[in-house]
């Protein structure tokens, strides 16, 4: 204990007055106040941010994908099969990840290859499996 000799008016005697080193229940609860203001500010901003970001990633990864079967159609003249006839072609380097499902697999919208002259088919657009919309109330499926 840290002391300091005072004499006291009121007894009459030399008493010793003790300061403690710490912090008081009051002052803890101010602080712990504070930081969970703080917290409940961060924490949301965190999180939309991270919602913007998973959506800005998904929508170029569904423009680079689809870039790739432009690119594939037109130097080879017809479409490819699928996703994994892009990455074997050297058009995509692996398949993407859907940022919001966190997985690789995508709805591969196939259709007539207008190039085939039998009529054949091929890939003519990706779209998201994911359900649910983003910030702006647009379905994930319709990027």
């Amino acid at each position: 204990m840290i002391g300091k000799r005072q004499w006291s008016v009121v007894s009459g005697q030399w008493s010793v007055k003790c300061r403690q080193k710490g912090f008081s229940l009051l002052e803890l609860m101010i602080a712990m106040f504070i930081m969970i203001i703080l917290l409940s500010i961060a924490v949301p901003t965190y999180e939309r941010s991270v919602r913007q970001a998973r959506e800005t990633v998904l929508k170029e990864n569904l423009w680079q994908m689809r870039r790739a079967i432009d690119q594939y159609t037109a130097d080879k003249g017809k479409l490819p099969q699928n996703i994994d006839s892009l990455v074997e072609a050297k058009y995509l380097r692996e398949r993407p990840v859907d940022p919001v499902l966190e997985k690789t697999e995508w709805d591969e919208i196939q259709g007539d290859d207008p190039n085939s002259s039998e009529g054949g088919q091929g890939l003519k657009d990706v779209k998201s499996l994911a359900d649910g919309t983003d910030s702006n109330d647009k379905s994930f499926r319709d990027y």
